[in-house]
This record gives C-alpha cells, sequence and structure tokens, in this order.
C-alpha cells in the first residue's frame, strides 16, 4: 500500500513539475490620474514558464467599465501574450478593478490582474493650467512691482544728493 501512495505522489509530482505555469510581468497597472476622455488601454504581458502549452479560457472583469482582451491561441512553453484591458475613462474619479484570468495552469487555475487610477473630471486639467498661469502672471507683476519700486528709491536718492550739493 505504501508503494502505491509514494508512486501516486511521484506521478503527481512530475505531472505538476512539467505543466503549464501562468505567470505575469506584473500584476497591477497603476494608470495614475488620466484627463477624462484619454486612452484607458493598457496591456499585461503573460508568460507560459512551463513546458506544455498554456490556455488562458477566460479573462473576465469585476464590472462593465472594464473590457479585457486576449488571444485564444495556446501560449507555447517559453513564449509570452498579451492580455488588454480598457477602462471607459468618461467615469470620473477614483477606481481599482479586478481582472480575473482562467487558464488551464493546474497549480494556479484563476489568476487575478488589478488596474488603479484616477480619471480627472472634465475641464479639471484646463483649471489647473489656468491656475498655474494666473499664479505665474502675479508673481511676474510682483517682480516687476519690486523693480519699479527699487528704481523709484534710487532715483530719490539721487535726487537728494544732487540737491545737497
Amino acid at each position: 500500500m505504501k508503494k502505491i501512495f509514494a508512486g501516486l505522489f511521484l506521478t503527481a509530482s512530475f505531472a505538476l513539475a512539467s505543466a503549464q505555469t501562468i505567470s505575469f510581468d506584473k500584476t497591477t497597472i497603476d494608470y495614475g490620474t488620466v484627463k477624462n476622455g484619454a486612452d484607458g488601454h493598457r496591456f499585461f504581458t503573460v508568460k507560459n514558464n512551463g513546458d506544455k502549452p498554456l490556455i488562458i479560457s477566460k479573462v473576465q472583469a469585476s464590472c462593465g467599465c472594464t473590457t479585457p482582451e486576449w488571444s485564444q491561441d495556446p501560449i507555447m512553453p517559453g513564449k509570452t501574450s498579451q492580455i488588454k484591458v480598457g477602462y471607459n475613462t468618461t467615469i470620473v474619479g477614483p477606481f481599482q478593478k479586478l481582472i480575473q484570468v482562467y487558464s488551464n495552469d493546474p497549480a494556479n487555475v484563476t489568476a487575478a490582474i488589478n488596474i488603479k487610477g484616477t480619471v480627472e473630471a472634465p475641464g479639471q486639467a484646463q483649471a489647473a493650467e489656468l491656475k498655474s498661469d494666473v499664479a505665474v502672471s502675479k508673481t511676474a507683476a510682483v517682480e516687476e512691482a519690486a523693480k519699479t519700486a527699487k528704481a523709484k528709491k534710487a532715483v530719490k536718492r539721487e535726487a537728494k544728493k544732487a540737491a545737497a550739493l
């Protein structure tokens, strides 16, 4: 009986060791802050680290605002493929979405990848640029006023020196 269990364990070990294995270049993509309506597509690279073909059977986003696209072709051992994830950047505010990747990897049948970021409100970027321009204009006006005041003081000093002579 012990020999049978040992044989089954050894066979299972070889089966797992020589199977397809999924891995990702990164499991989270941070969009940072993006403008409303900007391109919401990003790419995850998937690699097959095993020695049998890896098949991605399904990629499912946590909501309808995220759309995954992937190749139905098997990923051969040592090769890579990409999963294209699109986020609807007309939805304003912070977001964090989970995407589940289903494959024939026996050790990781369901893998998770994530996207996150913030979409600015329409006009928010323009308002920030306008505030920056106003601040620069105010700074320039203050600097010019300071130069004018210094020049007036210098003229008064020179006039006093001339009057004293």
